[in-house]
């Protein structure tokens, strides 16, 4: 009878909010036909109003849970509707595939989420009573605010925390238990200091009785941060213990702790079970009516958040991380540029009202300006398209809709995040709040059908429907939603890694180049030559440890030592073809077990040269073809360089082929050549650890084969920009592609239908399962901050794995400017929000790489200086690590670099 209870309060919560949303159209229930599922069990018969126009007969719905597909189902006489919350490619949810009803998919995804919400709390307080703990929040902060008391405001009790709700040994009692977590070798430490062991547990653990008089509350600050708050019994008047929750927790799991609090207070109340309880029952342990929670920072005033500090709040978890309550008050706050005239405009593709928000660079927060503003995108001409955005007493601004305004959608938040550039260079981070969903889905695909046909100078309507889709949701999926519960506890295990790293004692992070170095001697070295050549392009050995670096028409070697330093080994003064011409090679790549350098001239497409390192100088010339040149070429396989293989892969504007040394005459291999009839404009090429094959163009889209000579087995649609690099991870499952102003991760492996645990290499994705790509971007806010400080627009060098023999990819390195930035792999597949780290220099990154076998050493080319850096002296991105160059301590006067030392001596 309890659970039948449940059940019942559960379906009625499940129409309330249907019939709030009114989003179910006539549309599906034209398209949608009746699927019988024989795993679906009965959860109740629907009740009340029915929920679709054209149930005539007013007949209601029976709603099922489907357990194999976690799907719930609502199903009429004549329309089934499945609601599988994180499974749109499922078999059950394949006519949510059409972009109209998209809006559906999202609202049942909430329907259904809160529902398995409230199930799930059921399911911890009242299924496994042979379980003590209920819920756990694993990762967080426990503060002691006093505001009104002189013994100070705040102070940190644990600084690093688990919140956790457990039964006792009395039926409908609970324990509120916060317990310090111990970093590597702290907690046996402290099983060898026995005699301290009663006082450690105390100070080591805070318990609390859930009991009304604690006031147990939650609340979302501005920033972003999620705070779990109870009153201080012990304490002073207004004293008040704060769990801040980690920014990898979600919000969904504070509140189920939150519901699960709630539910625990009625039980010791009423003693008995809260599934009897009423909504209004269970409201008795709210306390929405208390003074709002004072923040545990002192510089922030306790007081509750406006509607616009809400928005504030939102854009900030969702664009700008900063350390947990250290915001300080703004003594200029950034204003708004004057607008731009908007030109002559033609059809409209979409206009919407919304609240505008203005980023400010010295508070970090983005700034109300105007409540109530039109955000219209038109034609302009010649595929050019204008975004305008209009108030009621003023224009606010015009902006060209181009990719560096760095487009940014969060459903969840109702919002779009832009960039948008003034005529002297300065860049500025808006924010659109729309008010509900339909809105926002309106104006994101107005926009980016602007987006596809400024860069494909093609109508959007003539796109294939499912590619259509496709594009929309590559850049919705920059929301960046929450991580699955496997993927947040390995994130929380990396960041515990990651902190013990951060609070060891920096070693030497590499050989120092002097331009860095602080300390002046006689015995300096001139770092520069007026030769007014600058280092361009970057090689890493796999078979020896060497690196080399192009400068010009010269190329320096430099040696990996074992400390993880570079070690200048010689210069190679001339790049010069057999016949004695010289030239700068355009690109460079190792082969034949790092004995030789494959170089190209740009000013000869048709022919490479091959560079014996031995002897350090030119020795063959290869002539490719007559009619076909040599866009970009790559290893045969991942790590062919480490082997004495020879031919190699070549690729021109249209066509694929093998390249071998050996073959007398033209050296490319007519029968591994595959050419196709229109031009593609490849662009980019790498290869697995098995020889598989991708390609990439400048139209912007990517094409996977298993061997040459046949057509590709998976082809994945271009989002818009043209792609400038590509790698691939050895074994395959993942294609990492570089466009100017972001990168795209592409999973390979299909997960369900006949071809499932294959690859897109190996077989072809069904018709309506292509692969998602991630599209990584950095957040408009440091975009902004980026073009703030250095006037530059966005440009990423070619993006790479970390990469070695039988080792993972775990990290994602690239440059833009005087910035190199690294992805971690696990935060960006766990949709964390923070996923890079950056490092300042004061010139621009020319080119970057790993060093083999280690993600924890990043070799570095400057203009005129060669660094090898350890990864961890990369910073989260704040307005300090992106407002000025790190620069490294001084040294002391025995670790100053003599002249022999000098790592970045222009050759």
């Amino acid at each position: 009878m309890p659970m039948l209870i449940t059940s019942l309060l559960i379906v009625l919560w499940f129409f309330d909010i249907i019939r709030e949303s009114d989003l179910i159209s006539q549309t599906l229930c034209d398209r949608a036909r009746p699927e019988k599922d024989k795993f679906a069990s009965p959860i109740a018969s629907g009740a009340g109003k029915p929920l679709l126009d054209n149930n005539k007969n007013n007949i209601p719905p029976q709603i099922f849970y489907q357990s194999q597909l976690s799907c719930v189902i609502v199903t009429y006489p004549s329309l089934t509707l499945f609601y599988c919350p994180g499974r749109f490619n499922s078999r059950a949810t394949k006519l949510f595939r059409n972009r109209a009803t998209l809006k559906i998919r999202i609202v049942a995804r909430e329907v259904a989420t809160k529902m398995f919400m409230l199930r799930n709390v059921g399911k911890y307080l009242f299924g496994d009573a042979s379980k003590e703990a209920i819920i756990d929040i694993s990762q967080g902060q426990l503060y002691l605010v006093r505001p009104l008391s002189p013994k100070g405001y705040s102070e940190l009790i644990f600084k690093d925390a688990a919140a956790t709700i457990r039964r006792t040994g009395q039926e409908f009692q609970y324990q509120l238990v916060v317990q310090r977590a111990y970093e590597e070798g702290e907690e046996d430490l402290g099983e060898e200091e026995d005699e301290q062991a009663a006082d450690a547990l105390d100070k080591d653990e805070k318990v609390f009785l859930l009991d009304e008089a604690l006031h147990f509350r939650s609340v979302v600050r501005d920033g972003g941060e999620k705070v779990l708050a109870w009153r201080d019994l012990s304490g002073d008047p207004g004293d008040l213990y704060e769990f801040v929750c980690d920014s990898s927790v979600s919000l969904d799991k504070v509140l189920t702790f939150k519901s699960a609090a709630v539910q625990c207070q009625y039980e010791r109340k009423y003693r008995r079970s809260s599934q009897r309880a009423t909504e209004e029952e269970l409201k008795e342990f709210l306390f929405s009516d208390d003074s709002p929670v004072p923040s545990a920072s002192p510089v922030d005033s306790p007081r509750g958040p406006t509607s616009a500090e809400s928005a504030t709040a939102m854009a900030k978890d969702v664009e700008y991380a900063k350390a947990k309550g250290n915001i300080k008050p703004a003594e200029d706050v950034t204003a708004a540029p004057p607008s731009a005239a908007a030109p002559t405009s033609g059809e409209v593709l979409t206009k919407e009202h919304a609240e505008l928000h203005l980023f400010d660079f010295q508070s970090g927060t983005f700034v109300l300006q105007d409540s109530e503003i039109d955000a219209t995108v038109t034609e302009i001409g010649n595929w050019q398209y204008w975004l305008q955005i209009t108030g009621k007493d003023r224009e606010w601004l015009g902006q060209a809709v181009i990719a560096d305004i760095n487009p940014v959608f969060n459903f969840e938040y109702l919002s779009f995040i832009f960039n948008h550039y003034t005529g002297d260079g300065s860049a500025y981070s808006w924010l659109l709040r729309f008010r509900d969903q339909p809105t926002v889905e309106r104006f994101q695909e107005g926009l980016m059908q602007a987006f596809w046909e400024q860069q494909n100078e093609t109508k959007w309507i003539k796109q294939k429907e499912d590619e259509r889709e496709y594009v929309l949701d590559a850049f919705q999926d920059l929301t960046m939603e929450d991580a699955e519960p496997e993927a947040a506890e390995a994130q929380e295990e990396e960041e515990e890694e990651e902190d013990e790293d951060e609070e060891e004692e920096e070693e030497d992070e590499g050989q120092r180049s002097e331009h860095y170095d602080s300390d002046e001697e006689e015995d300096d070295v001139i770092t520069k030559l007026e030769d007014g050549n600058v280092n361009s392009q970057l090689a890493v050995g796999y078979k020896h440890d060497r690196s080399f670096v192009v400068r010009g028409s010269k190329i320096g070697v430099f040696k990996h030592t074992p400390n993880n330093n570079l070690e200048f080994s010689t210069n190679i003064s001339k790049v010069e073809t057999p016949k004695g011409k010289l030239f700068s090679p355009k690109k460079v790549m190792l082969h034949a077990e790092d004995s030789n350098l494959i170089l190209q001239n740009g000013d000869d497409p048709n022919s490479l040269y091959r560079m014996d390192l031995e002897y350090g100088k030119v020795v063959d010339e290869w002539k490719v073809h007559d009619a076909i040149g040599v866009t970009t070429f790559a290893p045969e396989q991942k790590f062919s360089q480490m082997t004495s293989a020879q031919p190699f892969l070549g690729v021109s504007n249209n066509a694929l082929f093998r390249i071998d040394p050996r073959q007398s005459g033209h050296k490319l291999v007519d029968s591994n050549l595959k050419q196709y009839a229109s031009k593609n404009d490849f662009s980019a090429t790498a290869t697995t650890e098995k020889g598989y094959i991708a390609v990439a163009s400048n139209k912007g889209d990517v094409r996977l084969f298993d061997r040459l000579g046949i057509n590709a087995k998976t082809h994945i649609p271009a989002l818009g920009e043209q792609i400038i690099g590509l790698d691939v991870s050895a074994d395959g499952r993942w294609v990492l592609s570089t466009c100017r102003t972001y990168l795209l991760l592409i999973d390979t492996l299909q997960k369900d239908g006949k071809n499932e645990g294959k690859l897109g290499f190996e077989k072809s994705f069904a018709k309506d399962s292509k692969p998602q790509p991630r599209r990584l971007g950095l957040q408009p806010s440091h975009v902004a901050q980026f073009q703030h400080e250095t006037k530059q627009p966005l440009a990423f060098t070619p993006a790479r794995f970390n990469t070695g023999v039988d080792s993972d990819e775990t990290s994602i390195i690239t440059a833009t400017g005087p910035f190199i930035i690294t992805w971690n792999m696990k935060k960006v597949l766990a949709g964390r929000k923070d996923p890079y780290t950056i490092k300042r220099y004061g010139e621009n990154v020319m080119a970057d790489n790993f060093r083999f076998g280690s993600d924890k050493n990043v070799i570095v080319a400057l203009p005129n200086e060669v660094n090898m850096v350890q990864k961890k002296s990369f910073k989260k991105p704040t307005r300090e690590s992106i407002a000025a160059p790190m620069t490294p301590a001084r040294r002391s006067a025995a670790n100053r670099l003599g002249r022999n030392e000098i790592v970045n001596s222009p050759y």
